[in-house]
């Protein structure tokens, strides 16, 4: 899906107002999800008018879009943390969790716009597709790198990989969607995801040398 960002408003009160319309919408969206959001509810939660909306996007789905050119970019330069050379299995499993979960954490209400307008719209379903293949394709590397050095067993790299994000689709979305969000301790959960990687990739059957 190909999505142009909308060119940077000209006046500072103009940028202000669609800041506050943004951060309205994250907030109504990691609450009640995007597809029943209104832009109404937006608009109450932002402090402003119906018609205030529509000076910046045309519906909800266009936002959405506009917000995606920045969440895919910033998603793929997180993702880059875990295949830098040099770093442990550990350090390897630790960085791919944290990569994953501060996408969430940053960008929780893109995730779950995204992710269910794929529910009904064929362009976000590809869109969610080219988000899901960022983690997919890290993890699937990370398990030929570690079948390489004698561990994962003969396991699919690409499945394991499937296994894996859509293990941590879930687990982000469950800590961090709903009202108790802030008081979610970020760094119990990085460690807990990247000892599951670690254990999931880095293993060795008993016996195995």
């Amino acid at each position: 899906m190909t999505v142009s960002p909308r060119e940077q408003l000209p006046t500072l009160r103009g940028r202000q107002t669609q800041a506050a319309i943004d951060a309205a919408a994250r907030v109504v969206i990691a609450r009640k999800g995007i597809l029943a959001t209104t832009i109404s509810d937006i608009a109450v939660e932002a402090g402003k008018s119906t018609a205030s909306f529509y000076n910046y996007y045309d519906s909800k789905e266009a936002m959405v879009r506009e917000w995606a050119v920045r969440f895919r970019d910033e998603a793929r330069e997180r993702s880059l943390a875990a295949a830098k050379p040099g770093l442990t299995n550990w350090e390897r499993s630790y960085e791919a969790a944290a990569a994953h979960w501060n996408t969430y954490r940053n960008r929780l209400a893109e995730i779950i716009s995204v992710s269910q307008l794929a529910m009904i719209s064929d362009d976000f379903a590809e869109y969610w597709n080219d988000i899901c293949s960022l983690p997919i394709g890290l993890i699937t590397e990370m398990v030929k790198h570690a079948q390489r050095q004698g561990f994962c067993g003969k396991d699919d790299p690409h499945l394991v990989a499937v296994a894996m994000v859509s293990m941590l689709n879930q687990f982000c979305y469950t800590q961090l969607s709903g009202d108790g969000a802030d008081a979610v301790d970020d760094d119990a959960c990085i460690t807990t995801l990247a000892n599951i990687f670690y254990r999931t990739i880095y293993y060795r059957k008993a016996g195995a040398s």
